[in-house]
């Protein structure tokens, strides 16, 4: 099935994780309070500060994510200047869009997925709605829908993906890695489809009679295996729950970053739609480079943003359940493995397009195969440009 047609990994694991977690939903209730659910923001209130976005931008600057919101999204939410409002029925958050402290001139509306956009993809959703601006899109799903549905990434948030595969410690305290793991006997389940999983086999990784694709997103028969099996994860969230808020396990896992193991896309990479690029390159000019500051504002001081966020799952009320234990374990986690940074420079956000064209070149035949061929003569530059970045803003 190609990985289009499908729910992502990273949001069904949310979804699964929330539901195991139902019994934890009161923590959040102390977390609500700030902004209020309905009614429109009061920026025309405000003075505009020192940048100015009215004349070049949406009245709304409107970025779709992929999933409920959560610490991975801090940065867009960081965003957000004073009364934001919280509709739960759109599944959104907006306010003032803010610079250093000062208001551009436009609004920012952060919008949910997932569940939100009945588990589509961003770039789906981004052809279906004009309104919105920017959209999360991973590299290997832009070189997938290349050719119907073209992206460019202009900011990439995470400098390493959070994707992971892990393993019982315990059970096999020899394995460091995912080739380590490919060598027992250990059964790894993931969600079928995945083009990642189709590297580490094709690769030699991870043996194709070892893997198991019907994964479904809860804990249930990684319990149940009781270390002997090993599973897909995100190193930002289920190394904690596994160990702090899922009882039945209760105890460290052991993981590596499928980035380390050879597959280095850039994740959740903010993207317009490739129509669009001419006519938006002057609100981006002025607009990417306020996102990098977010970015680098946001993980020095992540707790009022990350009580915004606690604040709207608990508004949106959808069944899935967001701690601020997790919160607060993700941002701290992203800064500590590396997974936001500056990379081999001193810039936060910027692309290495070496790196995407190992992702063109791993992922070309296998979309092929699946019937989703890339764009003809896709080249790096063709999904993801260095433009709007300002080279002076990093870490």
């Amino acid at each position: 099935m190609p990985m289009h047609h499908r729910p992502s990994a990273r949001r069904i694991t949310r979804l699964a994780a929330g539901t195991a977690l139902l019994g934890l939903a009161a923590a959040l209730t102390a977390c609500s309070g700030g902004a209020g659910s309905t009614g429109a923001t009061a920026s025309s209130d405000l003075a505009i500060g020192s940048v100015d976005l009215s004349g070049v931008c949406p009245a709304t600057v409107v970025i779709q994510t992929d999933w409920n919101p959560e610490a991975e999204q801090g940065n867009l939410y960081q965003l957000i200047g004073p009364d934001p409002v919280i509709d739960a029925d759109k599944k959104a958050v907006s306010g003032p869009l803010m610079a250093g402290g000062e208001y551009t001139g436009v609004d920012v509306e952060v919008r949910s997925g997932g569940p939100a956009i009945g588990f589509q993809t961003v770039t789906s959703q981004q052809y279906t709605d004009p309104s919105i601006t920017l959209g999360y899109a991973n590299t290997d799903e832009a070189v997938q829908l290349s050719a119907d549905m073209p992206t460019t990434a202009v900011f990439a948030p995470f400098e390493v993906g959070p994707q992971i595969i892990m393993w019982d410690p315990a059970t096999y305290p020899d394995v460091k890695t995912i080739a380590d793991l490919g060598k027992t006997d250990a059964v790894v389940r993931y969600f079928g489809g995945a083009a990642y999983m189709e590297y580490l086999m094709g690769s030699g990784i991870l043996p194709a009679s070892h893997v198991d694709g019907s994964y479904d997103g809860t804990p249930a028969n990684f319990v149940a295996a009781g270390g002997k099996d090993a599973q897909q994860g995100f190193a930002t969230v289920e190394p904690y729950v596994y160990e702090n808020e899922l009882s039945s396990w209760g105890k460290p896992v052991a993981y590596q970053l499928i980035h380390d193991a050879g597959y280095p896309i850039y994740a959740s990479a903010l993207s317009v739609r490739t129509g669009d690029l001419e006519s938006l390159s002057p609100c981006l000019t002025k607009l990417v480079p306020i996102v990098q500051q977010a970015t680098v504002d946001y993980y020095a001081d992540p707790a009022a943003t990350n009580d915004l966020i606690l604040e709207a799952v608990d508004q949106f009320d959808n069944g899935w359940v967001y701690t601020p234990g997790v919160a607060a374990y993700s941002a701290k986690t992203q800064v500590d493995l590396g997974l936001v940074g500056n990379g081999s420079n001193e810039t936060v956000g910027d692309f290495d397009m070496d790196r995407i064209q190992k992702i063109i070149d791993i992922t070309t035949p296998l979309f092929e195969e699946q019937g989703t061929p890339p764009a003809a003569g896709l080249t790096p530059d063709s999904i993801a440009t260095n433009e709007f970045i300002d080279t002076s803003i990093g870490f």
